[in-house]
């Protein structure tokens, strides 16, 4: 029986370990050929290693698929394009983007330095945008040339985006700029064959080993709900065509749990009709607050 994905190329970042992983190997399981982008750094971002990427090829390349590995950097404007074209180059197309790479830097805001901040914003959210940029060019032109696109980019964004996390206040606001990010592709991309989606993951991983211990350690026997497979049908099929008409949407998945997450909404006003005198905003913003639901805390408060 044919895969939910066959003949789709795909391009995974951050695909070496992990996650990233597990989408690859199941989407070539689903009959897709497979970019596996990886810079094989360590958890921070430091030390680039080529060989995770090409362990993930050798195994897809074992159950009988295609892949290819790209040690370009996602968040590099020239490295993004390259990675697109390496695509478009060695399969002749391309029809998903994952975006999944991404590494930690943990620090509460009043000790982290701007360096920090710097490097976690970038490889979260422009390397969600440089990647994003060239594979929308290139469909984009392809639907204005008359060809027939049914693409797709699925993005990772974080419960610390959602909800925000102690302790991970640049990961956190990348996260969330993701989320936003998505909403906009969606709206943007639709006219052009292209949907947009993001998750919510939660998972074994190196990123939440040391932050979560032994809530994420392996169970010894039954469904071990942490496991980092859990992650990839939702995003597979996201990839699929059977998902043409879900775009715009956050979804979180946490072991055999689906959600959609419900994002901002315009909630209970107060109109005056007129300019409202300082005095008075207290006792509006009370009664705003009092009609409002409360909002989910943030992890770690």
């Amino acid at each position: 029986m044919a895969g939910i994905c066959e003949g789709r190329v795909v391009i995974v970042t951050g695909a070496g370990r992990g996650i990233g992983r597990e989408h690859a190997l199941e989407f070539a399981r689903q009959g897709a050929k497979v970019v596996v982008n990886d810079l094989g750094v360590e958890r921070d971002g430091t030390g680039p290693d080529e060989s995770p990427a090409q362990q993930v090829v050798d195994e897809i390349e074992k159950i009988g698929s295609r892949a290819i590995a790209n040690g370009d950097d996602i968040a590099d404007w020239e490295g993004a394009r390259r990675l697109v074209q390496s695509a478009i180059d060695s399969f002749g197309r391309l029809d998903v983007l994952v975006n999944n790479a991404g590494f930690l830097r943990d620090r509460m805001l009043f000790t982290t330095s701007e360096d920090e901040w710097d490097a976690v914003i970038r490889v979260h959210l422009k390397g969600h945008f440089a990647p994003t940029r060239h594979a929308s060019e290139y469909w984009r032109s392809e639907a204005k040339a008359g060809e027939a696109v049914d693409a797709r980019v699925i993005n990772t964004s974080s419960g610390a985006g959602l909800m925000g996390s102690v302790g991970q206040g640049a990961y956190s606001a990348a996260k969330a700029g993701i989320a936003a990010l998505t909403l906009v592709e969606a709206a943007e991309f639709g006219r052009y064959g292209v949907t947009a989606n993001a998750i919510a993951p939660a998972a074994r991983t190196r990123m939440t080993a040391d932050v979560f211990g032994d809530r994420m350690a392996a169970p010894t026997d039954g469904f071990d709900a942490n496991d980092p497979a859990n992650i990839s049908p939702l995003v597979v099929w996201l990839g699929s065509h059977e998902s043409s008409d879900v775009t715009g949407h956050v979804f979180e998945v946490e072991g055999g749990i689906l959600s959609v997450a419900d994002g901002w909404q315009h909630g209970p006003r107060i109109d005056k009709g007129a300019r409202w005198d300082t005095k008075e905003v207290g006792a509006a913003v009370h009664e705003l607050l009092a009609k409002a639901p409360e909002p989910a805390p943030v992890y770690g408060a």
